[in-house]
């Protein structure tokens, strides 16, 4: 980058990249669209990575790689899970966020990235981190395994994208394709990580890796979105049914988190785990609390062990909410105070719809979506009123008014 295209971006940082393209430059020594490039890569940088955007020298790929790439919190999370050793691979490096950061618990460190122009940025930027322990190696992945050393960690996140440029989630589509590699990777490497779609189940992924190798399962959400679902795999030699850990994590933007952990091991169906779980008995009511599980225990799908765990009721089997007449403490997710329960009775919803013109709308296994009910409803969208529309077992449809607990 010369002087002049570096000044541009500088001066430019905060301005629309769309008005910069379409307004040009003079200056005939400024390289335009890597200087958009940047600009755009800096901005999403700002809330994706932003202890990188703090750094001016940073390099930022394309649009696609930004996009693709981790967020510095899922890859401090994985780099968590990583742990130390002495030699780390990573097969499918992208632009080596997750690598940068997991690498810093490694003595060495190599990053195999098939796209030239991937590495050379991802090489500038691990000196200006720092991490010199990394060796940038232009290639394929699955190529550089055959003649791999033996190695502590080696992290696969397969390609989500075909020749055509569609997204695809099943294991087998993926580019590489782990199936056909895992007893490969587990005969190099000590443990193995992979990153798989937050789409799949989780489950399912197991069996397909083989479960006898798969010791953890993380469901790994951000603000409540459901990012990543990460194996921890291993060679397993030993005749007993070993634990197979799942952990639900849920990355808060004030830097906590919600966690939910359990053994899936000995009661595992192949699907929807723990769903037939027994439930306690929900009454109506009184309950004074209700409880919406986060994005990472939805997608665990393990209702009747919450159920058990914090003793509270389910209004049914399938409605994936909570009640309790006491205050449960570290719920890993939201937590409302029931105002009102009302059926769907004409009489009964005016009575205790009275002076509400506008609230937060939720359906769970409801027979009416979101804007049907609204409509039906005749409320406006917002303040703050949360309703909850459920199917309560021996009880049908009834809406469950409540406020946020702070």
């Amino acid at each position: 980058m010369n002087e002049a295209t570096r000044q541009y971006i500088q001066q430019h940082l905060d301005d629309d990249i769309r008005q910069l393209a379409l307004r040009g430059t003079k200056d005939p020594e400024v390289d335009l669209a890597f200087a958009l490039q940047q600009i755009d890569g800096h901005k999403r940088a700002k809330e994706k990575l932003p202890s990188w955007a703090a750094i001016e020298e940073i390099v930022w790929p394309t649009h696609l790689s930004m996009e693709q790439c981790s967020s510095e919190r899922t890859a401090r999370y994985k780099a968590e899970v990583a742990g130390s050793g002495e030699l780390f691979v990573d097969l499918t490096a992208g632009f080596g966020v997750d690598a940068a950061f997991i690498a810093e618990g490694f003595q060495r460190a190599v990053c195999v990235e098939l796209q030239p122009e991937l590495c050379a940025i991802s090489s500038a930027n691990f000196r200006l981190l720092g991490l010199h322990q990394i060796k940038v190696v232009n290639g394929n992945g699955v190529d550089y395994l055959h003649t791999m050393p033996p190695t502590d960690l080696v992290f696969i996140d397969p390609a989500r994208r075909d020749e055509h440029g569609g997204r695809t989630y099943g294991i087998a589509d993926c580019t590489p394709n782990v199936l056909e590699i895992i007893d490969e990777l587990l005969t190099k490497a000590q443990r193995v990580m992979i990153k798989l779609s937050p789409m799949l189940d989780w489950s399912k992924a197991v069996e397909d890796i083989r479960k006898e190798h798969v010791e953890v399962v993380h469901i790994v959400s951000v603000d409540n979105e459901c990012k990543e679902l990460l194996l921890e795999v291993k060679k397993w030699k030993g005749e007993k049914v070993k634990e197979l850990k799942v952990v639900c994590v849920n990355l808060l933007s004030d830097g906590s988190e919600e966690r939910f952990e359990f053994d899936a091991s000995s009661s595992r169906p192949s699907s929807h785990p723990f769903t037939s779980s027994p439930l306690h008995p929900f009454t109506f009511p009184p309950f004074h609390f209700l409880y919406e599980p986060n994005a990472s225990l939805m997608k665990a799908g393990c209702f009747g062990l919450i159920a058990d765990r914090y003793q509270m009721a389910q209004p049914d089997v399938n409605s994936h909410l909570f009640v309790s007449d006491k205050e449960v403490a570290n719920f890993p997710g939201r937590c409302f105070i029931v105002d009102k329960v009302t059926t769907m009775n004409k009489r009964d919803l005016k009575e205790a719809l009275a002076g509400i013109t506008k609230a937060n709308i939720a359906v769970r296994n409801f027979p009416m979506s979101v804007p049907e009910l609204r409509r039906r409803l005749k409320l406006q969208e917002g303040g703050d009123v949360y309703i909850f529309a459920t199917t309560a077992a021996n009880q049908g449809h009834l809406l469950l008014l409540c406020r946020k607990k702070s």
